[in-house]
């Protein structure tokens, strides 16, 4: 079975979209194999966004991840990473289709609700940053 990290962002918590993003990911079959609530440090999202780094939006991008807690998940199924990245829309949310969560929830700039790997290599490595073996 393949496995993706997904993280539900402050604005999706503080909207208490929280709810309606896990049943989304239910309703399709995939499995919840680990879920954490807490706050991302700096030094963690500056590491988790270092491919956007020379990006004219980091900073802001930054402040907005340790603005308020977030939920992290592992979610598992067959083909899960392309479905999480089907169900959760285009980056930019004003181009994210209905039906999407991005698309449905997301508002303008950097509030785009939630993150899904891109990729099993990316998926592997951002597992292991949010939840360590020893946890």
């Amino acid at each position: 079975m393949e496995k993706t990290l997904v993280i539900i962002k402050p604005d999706g918590v503080k909207r208490r979209l929280v709810g309606k993003i896990l049943g989304r990911f239910e309703n399709k079959n995939l499995t919840i194999v680990a879920m954490r609530y807490g706050m991302m440090t700096e030094e963690i999202a500056k590491i988790h966004y270092a491919h956007l780094s020379s990006r004219h939006f980091f900073k802001e991008l930054v402040d907005y991840m340790i603005s308020g807690p977030v939920v992290y998940l592992v979610l598992e199924g067959e083909e899960v990473i392309d479905i999480v990245r089907r169900m959760t829309g285009a980056t930019k949310s004003h181009e994210a289709l209905p039906g999407t969560i991005r698309g449905d929830y997301g508002l303008p700039g950097t509030q785009n609700v939630i993150h899904a790997s891109d990729s099993k290599d990316t998926a592997v490595i951002e597992i292991a940053r949010f939840f360590p073996e020893n946890e």
